[in-house]
Order: structure tokens, then C-alpha cells, then sequence
């Protein structure tokens, strides 16, 4: 399950070189991306920060994907 929108349909990403370190997951709804060895406060829905939590319905909703800012020192 996503810890950000609580989706089910979750992808694995990537593997750590060593087997069975880590493995980094995807959420398909919201694109939340989150490695298992990072704290349960990113990667357990019922640890995520409750301001950042997000439903289907707010992801489908939302009207436009933030825009990425420039570089630090770029023209």
C-alpha cells in the first residue's frame, strides 16, 4: 500500500546490488516513490504525516503537476 494516498497498485522499481537490502517501490496513483529501508514515517501509511496524506479522489483532482525548478546557478 502507498503511504501517501493508501493505494494498492505498487510497483517495484530496483533492487539493491546485494539481495535483499532494499528495493525501491512506486505508487502508479500518485507516483510516490519510497525505498524500505527508509523510516516508517515514509514508508507505512499509518505513520505518514497526516498534512501530506493524499486520496485518489485529491490526486485525480489535482489540476496540474508542480513545475521543476531551475538549478541553483543556472542562467
Amino acid at each position: 500500500m502507498c503511504p501517501r494516498c493508501a493505494a494498492t497498485e505498487v510497483t517495484l522499481q530496483a533492487v539493491s546490488p546485494v539481495a535483499g537490502v532494499w528495493e525501491v517501490r512506486r505508487c502508479e496513483c500518485c507516483h510516490y516513490f519510497w525505498r524500505s529501508t527508509e523510516p516508517e514515517r515514509r514508508t507505512r501509511r499509518e505513520s505518514y504525516p497526516e498534512a501530506f496524506r493524499m486520496t485518489r479522489q485529491d490526486v485525480e483532482s489535482a489540476t496540474e503537476m508542480p513545475a521543476v525548478p531551475p538549478l541553483r546557478g543556472a542562467p
